[in-house]
C-alpha cells in the first residue's frame, strides 16, 4: 500500500499523439487531472476514455503560469505528492517509488534528471535537472512563460538521481507566442535574471541582434545574475550576434570574456576556436580546443550545448590539427567523431583524406 497520496496535473491542447503513451506512464498516480486550453482534436476525449480527470477552460490572455495554476487547482487539497508533467513527456518506470522514499525524508519539493532534447542517434543532449514535483500547499506557478514554481521559505528540495523525465516534443508546434510572452515577464518584473536572459536569447532566435545585445548585457548587469553559467551563456549569446553582424573583434571580446566568467565549461573555448577556426587562426583553435577536451564533465543544467560533447568537436579538432599538420592526430580524432556518427559522409570522407594524406607522406 502507497505511504503517500500522490496525483499527476498537467495542461494540454491538442496532444492526441501523446495520450496513450503519456496516461501509460503516469498510471503509477493515485489519479490524473488535465486541464484542456482549447483542443481541436480528440486529446479530451482519448484522456477521459482512459480514466484522467479532464477540466475545458479557454485562458485569455494565454498565459502559462495561469493555467498550470489553475490545472493545480484540480488536484484535491489532501494530496501529498503533486506531480507537474507535460503529455510529451515520459517517465521512467518506478518513478512514484522513488518519489515516495524521497518525500519520507521530509521534501517540500523533489527535482530529478530531465532530457529535454536527443540527438539524431537517439542519445541524450540536453539534460538538466527538473523541480516539478511539490506538496500541494504553499505553491504557485510564476511567470507567464518559462514559468516556474515560487520558491517556499526554508524549502527543503531533495534530489532523486534515479529518476528520469524524457522529453520528446511536438516540432511541429509553433512556439511564436514565446517571444511577447518574454517581454510581459520581463516588463512585470525587469530585476528577473532569468527571465531577461531568456528574452535576449529569443531576440537571438528571431535574428534581432541589436535588440538580442542590449537585453543579454542588461542580464549581465542585474544584481541577480550571478549564475556564472548563465552569465557566460549571454555573453557567448553577445558574440553569435556580433558574428551575424559582421562584427567578429568584439564577437571574439565577449567570447574571451565567457570563457572568463565560467573556465569549467566547454562552450567558450569551442565557440571561439570555431571563429579561430573560420578565421584561420589555426594555432589559437588547437590550444582552445584541447583545453575544451580537459572538461570531462558535462554538467547537469539546460545550457549545455550538444556541439560540444557530440562529433562536432572532434570534427573541429580533426580539421584545426589537419592544416596545422598534426596528422596522426587529425586522423585519431576523425576516428573519435565517427565513432559518434558512424553513418555520416563527411566524416567518412574527411577520415579517407586524412588517412591517405599519411599514408603517402
Amino acid at each position: 500500500m502507497n505511504k503517500y497520496k500522490l496525483a499527476v496535473y498537467a495542461i494540454s491542447k491538442n496532444e492526441e499523439k501523446f495520450v496513450e503513451r503519456w496516461v501509460n506512464s503516469m498510471k503509477e498516480a493515485d489519479d490524473i487531472y488535465v486541464l484542456d486550453t482549447g483542443s481541436t482534436d480528440r486529446t479530451v476525449e482519448k484522456l477521459q476514455s482512459l480514466g484522467v480527470h479532464v477540466k475545458k477552460e479557454i485562458i485569455e490572455p494565454w498565459r502559462f503560469d495561469v493555467a498550470r495554476n489553475k490545472s493545480l487547482e484540480m488536484v484535491p487539497k489532501d494530496i501529498d505528492i503533486c506531480v507537474c508533467v507535460d503529455l510529451d513527456e515520459v517517465f521512467e518506470e518506478g518513478w512514484r517509488q522513488a518519489f515516495e522514499e524521497a518525500w519520507s525524508k521530509g521534501a517540500d519539493k523533489l527535482k530529478y534528471n530531465y532530457i529535454w532534447n536527443f540527438d539524431e542517434y537517439g542519445n541524450p543532449a540536453t539534460t538538466f535537472y527538473m523541480a516539478k514535483v511539490h506538496k500541494r500547499e504553499g505553491y504557485k506557478w510564476v511567470h507567464p512563460v518559462h514559468e516556474v514554481l515560487n520558491v517556499l521559505p526554508n524549502e527543503r528540495e531533495i534530489l532523486v538521481p534515479n529518476i528520469t523525465l524524457k522529453h520528446y516534443p511536438d516540432n511541429t508546434k509553433s512556439r511564436g507566442s514565446y517571444l511577447s510572452l518574454l517581454e510581459l515577464s520581463v516588463k512585470e518584473d525587469p530585476s528577473d535574471d532569468r527571465n531577461m536572459h531568456y528574452l535576449g536569447r529569443e531576440y537571438m532566435y528571431y535574428g534581432k541582434w541589436n535588440e538580442a545585445i542590449d537585453t543579454l548585457i542588461k542580464h549581465l548587469s542585474l544584481p541577480k545574475a550571478v549564475w556564472k553559467a548563465e552569465r557566460c551563456a549571454s555573453m557567448r549569446f553577445i558574440s553569435r550576434c556580433y558574428i551575424s553582424l559582421g562584427r567578429r573583434k568584439e564577437a571574439e571580446m565577449w567570447l574571451k570574456e565567457a570563457i572568463k566568467e565560467e573556465p569549467r565549461m566547454r562552450e567558450g573555448y569551442v565557440e571561439l576556436a570555431q571563429l579561430y577556426s573560420d578565421d584561420k587562426k589555426y594555432d589559437e583553435a588547437y590550444k582552445l580546443l584541447k583545453e575544451a577536451l580537459l572538461i570531462k564533465e558535462k554538467k547537469p543544467i539546460y545550457i549545455n550545448e550538444a556541439f560540444c560533447w557530440n562529433e562536432f568537436i572532434y570534427e573541429l579538432i580533426s580539421n584545426v590539427s589537419f592544416y596545422l599538420g598534426y596528422l596522426p592526430e587529425s586522423l585519431y580524432y576523425a576516428k573519435k567523431a565517427l565513432e559518434i556518427n558512424p553513418n555520416a559522409d563527411d566524416l567518412k570522407k574527411n577520415y579517407e583524406i586524412i588517412n591517405n594524406t599519411l599514408n603517402n607522406k
